[in-house]
């Protein structure tokens, strides 16, 4: 587990995959409209259409899920961030497909991204799915969550503000139950040590069926600001 004697270490490799012909469009034709910019001071007002719930997605992959979350739930505002730019085009893609508007992009560390612009007590989810697991022992210490990293959420996080998890590692899910168990500023939603069952709200993403598809238990944890 990486402590706070290791803030430096990155939680992600870049592996930055073929852009495609499509993606590339996006990227060079809807960057501006859909990509906020991290040298600029984050206005939550002037981001969005309207004032609304926000949800902030850390790693959101290809983007499928995360548009088809925002496509259900007009009435909330979502960030998602993404290091590597294939996934950022397919996101744009998406969202243009089917004019989803209460999506905005950071592309970028997302750790940085969030200490640096997202406004303390403004968050009321933040979610973390599938993350790299670095499943060889001597890699666990670039696992995301730790202890750094749930003073960082809990900065962000409203009150009753919610951290939702998944990931198909058993070893990384007891993992994060007993990191996030150790803090008493944050709650299990389930009752100490229980997982939850994956809400409907959250679409099966691409790294879970592979994960389903290699044998694994898919686990859900969910976590309140108290």
């Amino acid at each position: 587990m990486q402590t706070e004697q290791h803030p430096h270490i990155k939680s992600f490799a870049r592996r930055e995959g073929r852009v495609t012909p499509g993606q590339q469009v996006a990227l060079e034709t809807l960057w501006d409209q859909y990509v906020l910019d991290p040298n600029k001071p984050l206005s939550l007002e002037n981001s969005f259409e309207k004032i609304a719930p926000l949800t902030v997605e850390i790693g959101f992959g290809d983007g499928e899920s995360l548009a088809q979350m925002a496509q259900a739930s007009p009435g909330r505002n979502f960030i998602g961030i993404e290091v590597h730019k294939p996934g950022v085009g397919h996101l744009m893609l998406k969202l243009k497909e089917h004019d989803i508007r209460n999506v905005r992009i950071y592309c970028g560390d997302a750790i940085e991204i969030v200490d640096r612009l997202i406004p303390d007590q403004s968050v009321d989810t933040i979610q973390l799915f599938f993350a790299d697991p670095w499943p060889k022992k001597r890699h666990h210490k670039r696992r995301i969550v730790r202890n750094s990293f749930i003073d960082l959420i809990v900065k962000k996080l409203k009150k009753d503000g919610k951290f939702h998890a998944a990931t198909d590692w058993e070893d990384y899910a007891e993992q994060m139950m007993e990191v996030l168990t150790s803090d008493n500023r944050i709650e299990n939603c389930a009752g100490k040590g229980n997982f939850i069952e994956r809400p409907e709200s959250r679409p099966v993403t691409k790294f879970e069926r592979r994960g389903i598809r290699l044998g694994h238990s898919i686990h859900d944890l969910q976590f309140r600001r108290v």
